[in-house]
Formats: C-alpha cells, structure tokens, sequence
C-alpha cells in the first residue's frame, strides 16, 4: 500500500500531489511483530512514519517509572512527523501489539528533495499547522472533558475499525484507565454503569460495545 492510498483522510488529506508523490518516492517498507519496539522514548527522530496495517501502542514513561498507555494507532494512521521539521529527540514509545507495516520516511531525504523542490515546503508549513491544532483538541479533551466523556471517546476511537468491522477491544481496565488518565477503580465503576444500560459487555478482558450511538452520546453530551 501506497502513501498516497493511505492520505486519503488525516494530516495529509489536503496536501497536494507533489507532495504526496514525493514521500512516497521517499518511503520504504518496515514490518515489525507483536512486542517489536519501533523507537524508545528518548531515541534520535529523524523519520515520519505511516501505519499500513496491524496496531501501534504509544507510551510514556511517568516520573516514577510507571509506563503510560497514550493511544492505540490503526491502519492509515500518520506520526513522527515532526521529525521532518525539528529532528531531535523521541518524546514516547512505540511498540507493536499486532503484526505491522509500516512506511518510514527519513528526514534527510525530505530536505534533500525540498532543496531541488522549495515549494514542497509549503505543504509541509501546513502539515505543521495541522498537527498542532489535533495537538490542542487532545490537551483541551484531557483537560476538560470529565472522565467519562473521555473513556467513551476512547473507546469509539479504538473500536472505530472499517478494515474488520470489530467492535471489541481485548484492553483491561486498567489499561484502559491509563489511556485517559483515571484510576481502574473509576473506569470499573462507569463501566459497570454502561453495562446496566446496555451500551458495553465485557467478559475475560474484553471490551465490545452493543450501542455505539448510545456510547456516541455519552461522548459527545452536549450535543445531544
């Protein structure tokens, strides 16, 4: 699968054909199993990567040395892009929890085409600009958003799979609990309380949502 196939929604959607043709001159291929660490927290990031198929987990280390789950990439999924515009250190971990694909694109080979190119820049000021503004969404969504808005989200987001229809998710609760910043005894309760309501079942550490419009609510209450 072809970068181009893979911009047809996120960062990349509105970037122009120079563009994408030219990092999928640029991109090669990487496939890693399940436990394969892509890069460490804290490792020199030079490459933007795109997710062809399998699963992705990002994660942080805590002060104490605790691992934190961020975010669960799927298919289509764009990220260390900003390595193509200030290479420096890694600032999470990226394991793979299934069997991956992925596209590397090297930042090297960026700038050595956008000095024969320069207008390519322009779309890589955008692509910037675009990253920053899914940034503030997640901050202000971790800020301000109360915990049970969050974990619905999450949860949408993480049985949203096209490719396999899936509405299951084989995370625990505690791991669940790391990906939105809450206590596994918190994330329990609301869990218990969607299950009397019939949204979710769980059954030996599995998750599989029954309504995704009753969850799609209880994500989004305001606007309901």
């Amino acid at each position: 699968m072809s970068i181009n196939t893979l911009t047809k929604t996120g960062f990349l959607s509105e970037a122009s054909d120079a563009l994408i043709d030219m990092l999928d001159d640029l991109a090669t291929e990487i496939r890693l199993a399940p436990g394969d660490v892509l890069f460490e927290q804290g490792d020199e990031a030079r490459e933007l990567y795109a997710l062809v198929s399998g699963a992705l987990e990002i994660s942080v280390l805590s002060m104490d040395g605790r691992k934190l789950a961020l975010n669960v990439l799927r298919n289509g999924a764009l990220f260390g892009e900003i390595a193509l515009f200030d290479p420096g250190e890694r600032t999470a971990t990226v394991t793979a929890s299934e069997p991956s694909i992925l596209r590397r694109i090297r930042y090297d080979d960026v700038l050595e085409r956008i000095r024969k190119e320069p207008e390519l820049a322009i779309d890589l000021i955008q692509l910037a600009g675009q990253r920053m503004r899914w940034m503030d969404r997640q901050l202000n969504e971790q800020v301000f958003l109360p915990m049970p808005s969050r974990l619905a989200r999450k949860i949408l987001y993480l049985t949203d799979r096209p490719d396999t229809g899936s509405a299951t998710l084989a995370l625990s609760q505690a791991e669940l609990a790391e990906f939105v910043g809450a206590t596994r005894e918190a994330v329990s309760k609301t869990l218990s309380s969607w299950k009397r309501m019939g949204v979710v079942t769980s059954a030996r550490g599995k998750l599989s949502v029954v309504d995704r419009n009753a969850l799609q609510a209880l994500a989004d209450p305001d606007q309901f």
